[in-house]
């Protein structure tokens, strides 16, 4: 019997990508049911839609803003995945709603969890919680360095120390058990619009699926730590079920990857003869930069035993394979 056997649990944010993925990960495990809460203002039920039909799921509409919706979502579950939340771009174009969302609606599903008795709650954070480090390697005691980042990254991220603020306040006060996993740069099937550096992948992929030239801002030497989706997914379940509680872990895969590999990754991948397009960085809306990062993921093997098993090559091909099944 696994740990994850015979039990219910809810996600906030059930319609997105990760939560679809959480959902592939407890159905295979034997989970009993998995309540999916979303007010689908971002997310889309088509991200489930390989699921239709599977008893175990149910969806409730519900928005994190609203308090009684979660006391109720939350009874007799087991555990709650905390995904709902606005990323960069949705944060920039409505940033009252955004903030309110990443705090406020956090506020609330733990509160739901301390008045259900939940055991455990896996908060979604992100890297972004780090801002802009001058030092590299980024491990979980890394400062958050808010110079030089745009006001919508700086309200992410700042957000995301909010809500684990939060997590922490309560497992203190309260008992109630969290870890929240700061993820790098997710993608991977089922890919959305809303998380800029993921969207480059998807956008470059797509674009040389067309025959049109990826496009580069600036010469390229911008990295992130693009980590798959389905190994995000298998994290949160990991965090969920492990015996370790009450941390901050990064989530990544500890290799960087600079956009002008991710371009020539997406050219050997679909076999196409194009050139890159290398134009001037002018983008309204971006997350930190540079051409160095690093990201310390020793703490999450360490602690609930888990590390990336899908290198950049192979989730972008997972994702070209799933694209081209969508044309």
């Amino acid at each position: 019997m696994t740990a994850v056997e015979g039990k219910r649990y809810l996600i906030t944010g059930g319609a997105s990508l990760v939560g679809s993925h959480i959902c592939d990960v407890l159905l295979a495990s034997g989970a009993k049911e998995i309540l999916l809460f979303d007010n689908f203002s971002l997310g889309t039920p088509e991200t489930l839609k390989h699921l239709e039909g599977d008893t175990r799921l149910k969806w409730i509409r519900g928005d994190v803003l609203k308090l009684p919706e979660l006391l109720d979502a939350c009874k007799d579950v087991d555990g709650v995945f905390a995904l709902a939340g606005y990323l960069t771009l949705p944060m920039s174009k409505d940033p009252y709603t955004g903030v309110s969302v990443n705090t406020i609606g956090m506020l609330n599903t733990l509160e739901a969890c301390r008045f259900n008795k939940v055991r455990r709650v896996v908060f979604s954070s992100s890297i972004a919680a780090y801002g802009n480090p001058a030092t590299t390697p980024i491990d979980e005691t890394t400062g958050y360095a808010w110079n030089g980042l745009q006001p919508a990254s700086n309200l992410y991220g700042s957000s995301k120390i909010m809500g684990e603020a939060i997590c922490a306040q309560y497992a203190k006060t309260y008992g109630v058990q969290y870890n929240a996993l700061r993820f790098s740069s997710v993608y991977g099937a089922r890919q959305h619009a809303r998380a800029v550096n993921a969207v480059y992948v998807a956008q470059v992929c797509q674009d040389v699926l067309q025959g049109k030239a990826p496009v580069i801002y600036g010469d390229g030497s911008e990295v992130h730590d693009y980590v798959y989706v389905a190994d995000v997914a298998r994290a949160c379940v990991m965090a969920m079920t492990s015996e370790a509680h009450n941390h901050v872990i990064n989530i990544g895969t500890g290799v960087d990857t600079t956009h002008r590999e991710v371009a020539e990754l997406a050219i050997e991948l679909t076999g196409k003869n194009i050139k890159i397009n290398y134009i001037e960085d002018n983008r309204a809306v971006k997350s930190a930069a540079s051409d160095k990062l690093q990201i310390d993921v020793r703490k999450a093997r360490e602690t609930i035993g888990w590390t990336a098993q899908v290198d950049v090559r192979q989730g972008m091909k997972l994702l070209i394979d799933w694209m081209t099944h969508q044309a």
